[in-house]
């Protein structure tokens, strides 16, 4: 298991490459969802996502030699960002394999960061097997989204400093971050179980969101077997990935619940961030605010730090 200094050596190792960005409050959100929110907004980290943490940290840990050839990965579009932009700092080549139905604005970043983009099916199979392909006849160094403790160490890092800045003067109750493939998750949660405890000094819950048309982490959750969701249709095209046996097992172990929306809750969270907050997020990121308003009688009076994890939205 990642231990504390191993999440504190990743903040320290990607702190020259990132922003710590700002955590922001919201009086009117606050009083809808009868609770005092903080949000965490890597919508304004480079690359627009939390994303850059964990691929940063992933690169920075290679040899010279596993990197020589550059770096590969396959992604819905924020990971193949930040994957391309840590072969830009390293200054090798990348190859993201990312399926064809990923939002034009993600292909267009990732090749704008100099990645070379390989389309493939929206399917796991597919892009899995497209990133295999890659590293064989590259010889690049495969950096996972999420299956990959590196990167769940760089992904801990945006609750690190969610717990340090936390501008409410209150200890957080929850903590709570979206769910795809479970990189974030296991990070947060892990930072969450070091560092953050209740104001009567138990254990601040972790609590994840997950759109109900990708409800695979729910499933997996409760039966302790990484499950395939079953359907895939959702706005959320970010947490469309399954869970890994890694990230499920943080998960069982340090996450309290996963929560369903569906996908007009989630648009309704993210108009409602965009007009209030006057900032841009994704749906992906809307998820544990539209989990907070669809469950508002479990949440209300608590203390709650929300992870929004992007901003790379297309706006056509």
């Amino acid at each position: 298991m990642l231990s504390l200094q191993d999440l504190r050596d990743a903040h320290n190792r990607i702190r020259p490459f990132i922003h710590r960005t700002p955590c922001l409050t919201s009086r009117t959100i606050d009083q809808m969802a009868g609770a005092t929110l903080v949000f965490k907004c890597e919508n304004f980290q480079k690359i627009g996502a939390f994303k850059a943490r964990g691929g940063m940290n992933a690169a920075l840990q290679l040899a010279d030699s596993e990197r020589r050839n550059g770096l590969a990965t396959h992604s819905s579009g924020n990971h193949g960002q930040a994957v391309a932009y840590a072969a830009q700092q390293l200054c090798i080549p990348a190859y993201v394999v990312m399926p064809r139905t990923a939002p034009q604005v993600k292909k267009d970043a990732v090749r704008d960061y100099g990645a070379t983009v390989i389309e493939c099916e929206p399917t796991i199979v597919a892009r899995e097997a497209g990133v295999a392909n890659i590293v064989a006849q590259t010889g690049a160094a495969l950096i996972h989204p999420f299956d990959d403790d590196r990167v769940i160490a760089g992904q801990s890092t945006a609750t690190i400093e969610l717990i340090d800045d936390n501008p409410t003067g209150k200890p957080f109750d929850v903590i709570m971050a979206p769910v795809g493939g479970g990189g974030l998750i296991s990070g947060t949660a892990l930072a969450t179980y070091y560092l953050s405890t209740t104001a009567d000094g138990s254990k601040t819950r972790v609590i994840g969101g997950e759109p109900e048309g990708a409800a695979d982490a729910v499933l997996s959750f409760k039966s302790g077997h990484v499950e395939t969701a079953p359907y895939i249709n959702t706005i959320a095209d970010g947490l469309m990935a399954p869970l890994s046996q890694r990230t499920l097992g943080y998960i069982r172990q340090y996450v309290s619940d996963i929560k369903l929306v569906n996908d007009a809750e989630i648009r309704a969270a993210q108009r409602l961030v965009w007009e209030r907050m006057k900032i841009i997020i994704e749906p992906s990121c809307a998820v544990p605010l539209a989990a907070v308003l669809r469950y508002r009688n479990e949440f209300e009076r608590q203390t709650i730090g929300i992870i929004l994890t992007g901003g790379n939205v297309d706006l056509k």
